[in-house]
């Protein structure tokens, strides 16, 4: 299984999207929107901002199934 390692985040503010580079062995907990300066975190029951509003789950998720926790 190939690991994506850019994602891109689309705020539910404002539906603005950005391609990311996603940490290898981290969680990002939190996420400051480009265009509307909203601050995103993750949603209950996600580990990172990019499993919430991500077009891919984080690296972790993806390897592993599990929480970079």
């Amino acid at each position: 299984m190939e690991v994506i390692f850019i994602s891109e985040i689309t705020c539910p503010v404002c539906g603005f999207k950005k391609q990311e580079k996603m940490p290898v062995d981290a969680c990002q907990y939190f996420y400051q929107c480009g265009n509307c300066n909203a601050l995103l975190k993750p949603m209950e029951g996600d580990c990172c901002v990019f499993c919430s509003y991500g077009s891919y789950k984080c690296p972790p998720i993806q390897t592993k199934g599990t929480c970079c926790n």
